[in-house]
């Protein structure tokens, strides 16, 4: 697993011009501008890498599987991700 701050530290070392609080500034805004986007419900695509989309799950009534109780669910708000080709050719090793 990666975690931001080994990915800070990664990148930082990449480029030892950058002060590490601007990367980690740039790093924070590159991350919010994402959130909002799919909060407004906008698609967010980064070439060669992937896409985040935003569904909507409309209310419904559910069965509680324990006690087979029918409950109410709420409309529900998720976020897909869909791996581009290429992204996918290389974590395959496919050419």
């Amino acid at each position: 697993m990666i975690v931001k701050s080994k990915l800070l530290k990664k990148i930082s070392d990449g480029y030892p011009n950058f002060f590490k609080k601007d990367l980690n500034k740039f790093f924070n805004i590159f991350l919010n501008e994402i959130k909002e986007a799919l909060k407004r419900g906008e698609r967010v695509e980064l070439r060669d890498f992937g896409m985040w989309s935003v569904t909507i799950q409309k209310p419904r009534i559910s069965r509680n599987p324990k006690t087979g109780e029918k409950v109410h669910t709420n409309k529900k708000i998720k976020i897909r991700f869909k791996m581009a080709k290429e992204f996918f050719k290389k974590l395959n090793n496919e050419k």
